[in-house]
């Protein structure tokens, strides 16, 4: 699970081999190299060991940062039954937000479980921190964000000069984050087993009778 979880959130990131960092920032390959044993580069690297460039190196060498970088919330609840709780959220953050004196330029306000790592305006959050638009990011909780990889995701902003804070900053238990991290999967499973039914019913009314059909279900 949480090999995965680093897949999907590493393939969300834009990353460069030397080739590439190099055609990106209008060098030669050989001065990119050269570069990293002088010190003036350093690469990072993959789990296998491979080097590695990102929108922060290719910023860095050659500037142009956005000269204004905005403070979001993000705001999230996994379900459309779940409205209520989402505005209460926003009003929990609001509250927070006016009590520190902090001047949020967007809200983000989202419907999506937290294990998937598909969602739209997540999606393009993320985007956003990686081209370094981005200074804060204010959650109410770390799940709020992500279910897993808090700290992968954490790191990936951080890189790109974004900070992301979390407001309740309570902890739980090994024992209560295991039972919560196990809910989160058995929620995510059962949604999708229920997909899975509502998809063979509407084959079985679409096409009565017929032989592919009883194929693809099996």
């Amino acid at each position: 699970m949480l090999a995965q979880t680093y897949l999907q959130l590493l393939a969300m990131s834009k990353i460069y081999r030397i080739n590439e960092f190099a055609k990106r920032i209008g060098r030669a390959p050989s001065t990119v190299r050269r570069w990293e044993r002088e010190g003036i580069l350093t690469a990072k690297r993959l789990p296998s060991g491979h080097r590695y460039f990102d929108e922060s190196d290719v910023r860095a060498m050659l500037g142009g940062g956005p000269e204004k970088r905005s403070t979001i919330v993000y705001c999230r609840v996994s379900s459309a039954g779940q409205r209520d709780d989402l505005r209460s959220q926003v009003a929990a953050m609001e509250e927070y937000c006016r009590a520190g004196a902090i001047a949020v330029d967007e809200w983000i306000q989202e419907v999506g479980g937290g294990m998937n790592f598909k969602r739209k305006r997540f999606l393009v959050l993320i985007e956003r921190i990686q081209r370094g638009e981005i200074e804060r990011v204010l959650i109410a909780h770390k799940d709020r964000l992500v279910r897993f990889g808090f700290d992968l995701l954490y790191h990936l902003a951080r890189e790109n000069g974004c900070e992301i804070i979390v407001v309740n900053q309570e902890s739980l238990s090994p024992e209560q984050e295991m039972v919560e991290d196990l809910l989160a999967i058995v929620h995510t499973f059962s949604c999708r087993l229920y997909g899975m039914r509502k998809y063979k019913k509407q084959i079985k009314e679409d096409y009565p009778g017929s032989k592919v059909p009883k194929e693809i279900l099996e």
